[in-house]
């Protein structure tokens, strides 16, 4: 039996339900909560929230590996926007040192799905405010990606509230001829019930920062099983990264 850690915002209801589906035979899956204040899921104090559990991922991180987890996932994308390029790296790195168990990011794995299925332009989808989702543009574009197309879900009252039907709406509205994929951003939205059908209809890569997450730490914990019914990604028709984790 292998497992994977996940460490989760306290106010997330979305990552357990949609990792423990996406788990394949065998695979176990495991939760810690951060430590967050302020009103979870809100546009207001995101970048405060993020700082939060970034000074305590150290205590987290070493409370999640009581379990002895084959990776660690950090279940949150903001949060690599908030690091910035250089302050990602050095964390992966130094919580992967300090608890001797791979330590990957939400963000990381977007990354290397991009680069699994060779595209480096792609349209956005996020559900965040207008700050957070030019902070997540950008910080795609410091990884050398192209963003031809971006936006955000209108009229949000809680990120935790939304649908998989106004996740889907979302990706039909940023797709662009140019895009050679479509991204959602944001593990609190949920995504993965409606990727396979986006993949059908628009003919390209679509995933999502929940489905990346969990591609990248079944590969990183050597678990190759297929995962049918949540986009090409899972179902292993992207190539092998040539080993990378980040």
């Amino acid at each position: 039996m292998t497992r994977i850690g996940f460490l989760v915002p306290p106010g997330n209801p979305t990552v357990e339900p949609e990792m423990i589906r996406l788990a394949p035979k065998g695979v176990t899956v495991h939760f810690t909560r951060m430590v967050a204040h302020g009103e979870a899921g809100s546009h207001r104090g995101q970048d405060e929230r993020n700082r939060s559990q970034i000074a305590h991922l150290d205590e987290n991180v070493a409370l999640l590996a009581m379990v002895k987890p084959a990776v660690i996932a950090l279940a949150h994308t903001a949060m690599s926007a908030t690091l910035g390029k250089e302050g990602e790296r050095e964390l992966v790195e130094r919580l992967g040192r300090s608890s001797g168990i791979p330590f990957i990011t939400a963000f990381g794995s977007v990354l290397l799905a991009l680069v699994s299925f060779g595209a480096r332009r792609i349209a956005l989808a996020t559900p965040y405010g207008a700050d957070t989702t030019l902070q997540t543009k950008a910080h795609l574009e410091a990884h050398g990606v192209s963003v031809v197309s971006f936006g955000s879900l209108d009229n949000v009252k809680n990120i935790y509230e939304e649908t998989p039907e106004r996740a889907y709406a979302l990706a039909r509205r940023v797709d662009a001829p140019d895009a050679e994929a479509v991204f959602l951003s944001g593990l609190g939205m949920p995504s993965i019930d409606v990727l396979e059908r986006l993949e059908r209809e628009l003919g390209k890569p679509v995933f999502s920062a929940a489905s990346a997450t969990m591609w990248n730490a079944l590969r990183v914990a050597g678990v190759g099983t297929p995962v049918a019914g949540y986009g090409s990604l899972l179902l292993g028709r992207a190539s092998d990264p040539d080993g990378q984790s980040s």
